[in-house]
């Protein structure tokens, strides 16, 4: 299943980066680049990364890789992201820059840890709403001008900046997160994607693991909070997590009455959504590459496209998606 992004056409299932190096548990290096490697040899070609996760680790990580990449590098999409600079005393506390200056350099540093002299798609990672759109929006113009950068992202926007940013350069595409549990974008957003011809990347598509069937409770209740950011979420809270694998088990229920996993059934349902979204599924271990990318093989009707929306309606849904504090930085 091929979808055209960037000026190339690359498989709907991309691999997001971020959990190589933060998030989700301590790193390993050499089986993150196996995994890259891996995936590569899997048919992934769409690979998603940005500065501030592992403070410019996971970008140096990548960087490697595509440097291994050798003349395949034409061949995949390498994204990434600017515009949050992280608190070195709170890692949670998020210091949003869209300043002209602050894009230009931030993207010089990308460059240099990607070892790229362009980066397919460049997002603007978050919005600081005290900074016209107009702004970022003219450096990275100037940007794809020079070469720098092939395409212009932006993530976690509202309708009002996205088509106010349309109006300086086209907006290749925007990511956000999305999933059968993480709907919001439906109402406003994807419909604005589809008439500004923007095409929508999907992060935490299998709602950061949970929609595998594979965590507890338990493991949540055991994580470290400094190493597993779900810790710090509210679906992944006491009465709330309960509840939410309910929703879960019904999943198990269905993939096993169509032959697939939960992972490939979840995301699936995310690729019938439109035909312009591509999913990034994070992880960083070979094992789950496959279970991943063989959602592309399953082929969903449309009444259980309509059951699993009706599952995951928002009224069963319990608990937010990030921390207020963080949400209040999104859809600006």
């Amino acid at each position: 299943m091929g979808r055209s992004i960037a000026n190339k056409t690359v498989a709907a299932v991309g691999l997001g980066c971020m959990g190589m190096s933060e998030f989700y548990g301590d790193r390993n290096d050499p089986e993150s680049l196996k995994t890259l490697h891996a995936a590569l040899d899997m048919g992934y070609n769409h690979f998603d990364t940005a500065d501030m996760y592992g403070a410019g680790h996971n970008e140096e990580l990548v960087g490697q890789f595509a440097k291994e990449l050798g003349s395949k590098r034409d061949d995949v999409v390498i994204a990434s992201k600017f515009g949050i600079r992280r608190d070195p005393n709170d890692k949670y506390n998020l210091i949003i820059d869209n300043t002209k200056a602050y894009v230009k350099a931030a993207c010089e540093a990308s460059l240099k840890r990607l070892n790229v002299e362009t980066i397919d798609i460049y997002y603007m990672h978050r919005r600081n709403a005290n900074t016209p759109i107009e702004e970022p929006m003219e450096a990275l113009a100037e940007l794809v001008k020079e070469g720098k950068i092939k395409s212009i992202g932006l993530s976690e926007v509202s309708i009002e900046t996205l088509e106010r940013a349309s109006k300086v350069h086209h907006v290749e595409a925007l990511q956000s997160e999305y999933s059968l549990w993480s709907r919001d974008v439906e109402q406003t957003i994807l419909p604005a994607c589809k008439a500004l011809g923007t095409n929508f990347v999907a992060y935490s598509p299998l709602g950061r693991g949970f929609l595998t069937g594979g965590i507890t409770k338990a493991d949540i209740q055991q994580a470290d909070v400094n190493k597993d950011f779900r810790a710090k979420l509210p679906r992944f809270q006491e009465e709330n997590i309960v509840k939410n694998l309910e929703l879960v088990a019904k999943v198990q229920e269905l993939s096993k009455e169509l032959n697939c996993t939960p992972a490939q059934l979840s995301l699936a349902w995310l690729l019938k959504q439109y035909d312009n979204l591509h999913v990034i599924p994070g992880t960083k271990r070979v094992k789950y590459l496959g279970d991943n990318f063989g959602a592309l093989q399953v082929d969903l009707s449309p009444k259980i496209i309509t059951t699993l929306s009706s599952i995951f309606s928002s009224d069963n849904i319990y608990g937010a998606r990030y921390p207020q504090a963080i949400l209040d930085g999104t859809n600006l």
